[in-house]
């Protein structure tokens, strides 16, 4: 939440660069909550020193969001178990009702889980130099004094980042299909799953798809389309009575299900690779689903 005043001129200085900070700190951490926590601070920074001895403001708030950033992301290493996992790590989930052309733009261009994971397996140095500057165009030069290094160094580590980004079978730009096609995968495994048809959920299953399911005793890691596609005719299954709509969860093509009493029962969330689907994160922990803001039930 914001402690900046409408009449501070110093306030309406960072209010105008709040959205574009979060972004970054968004991008770097992964969490919508660490990422207000970083721009908070940042503000708190800002607050006690003013603007007048500040040439750019825009510059120097992104170089203060990229060093907490840093300082939090180097804490995660330390301590791995507050890393970001293979949970969905937030459930942004709203209603995909076939949308537009050029709402498929703004989908393509959304950074979902699959580019949050494959950031992960970078360095906190590696990241922080390929999102400041491949996704926002912050100069070598400015990126290499939040790191403590030369441009030229910092411009290796973007090209280092890059490199392991561009090999990661998940890398969104290389490997996400249209918004469109990713949803017709989608409906063919749910059509599959709900006919019990196993031959037709291994037609868009990758061989080696990977099923985490988010529960209330921990996470579940399947490996393997056989697995999933037995796992999933089997909850289906179990589950025939349910209601359910497709939505976006994350920016990737999902789906809600709903108790006959309008409780929600689960969250899916796919990641579609050349026509099939390579990734599937389920979330059916009840507490996590009464926190999530849901659509209504179709």
């Amino acid at each position: 939440m914001s402690d900046t005043s409408p009449a501070d001129p110093v306030g309406e200085a960072f209010e105008a660069q709040r959205d574009r900070l979060r972004a970054v700190a968004y991008r770097m951490l992964g969490s919508r909550a660490d990422a207000e926590d970083v721009v908070q601070e940042a503000w708190l920074r800002l607050s006690r020193q003013g603007t007048a001895s500040i040439d750019n403001l825009s510059g120097w708030l992104t170089t203060v969001v990229g060093r907490i950033s840093l300082d939090v992301l180097r804490s995660r290493r330390a301590r791995p178990e507050a890393s970001y996992d293979d949970r969905l790590a937030e459930l942004v989930v709203t209603a995909d009702d076939s949308p537009a052309p050029e709402d498929d733009v703004a989908l393509a261009d959304s950074v979902g889980v699959a580019l949050l994971v494959v950031l992960e397996s970078l360095r906190p140095s590696e990241r922080l130099a390929f999102v400041l500057h491949d996704l926002f165009a912050v100069p070598f030069d400015e990126i290499g004094r939040i790191l403590g290094r030369s441009a030229d160094a910092a411009k290796m580590l973007a090209s280092r980042a890059r490199g392991k980004v561009r090999a990661n079978p998940q890398e969104p730009a290389r490997t996400r299909a249209a918004g469109r096609e990713q949803r017709e995968v989608v409906q063919a495994f749910l059509a599959a799953a709900h006919r019990g048809d196993f031959e037709g959920l291994l037609r868009v299953l990758d061989p080696e798809v990977k099923l985490t399911v988010d529960t209330s005793d921990g996470v579940v890691v399947v490996l393997g389309a056989t697995k999933v596609a037995a796992g999933a005719t089997a909850r289906v299954a179990a589950r025939a009575a349910a209601r359910g709509r497709a939505v976006l969860v994350n920016g990737l093509p999902g789906f809600v299900s709903w108790r006959e009493d309008g409780t929600p029962l689960s969250v899916m969330a796919f990641t579609v690779v050349d026509g099939r689907i390579v990734a599937i994160s389920t979330v059916i922990d009840p507490a996590r689903l009464a926190s999530a803001d849901l659509p209504d039930p179709a």
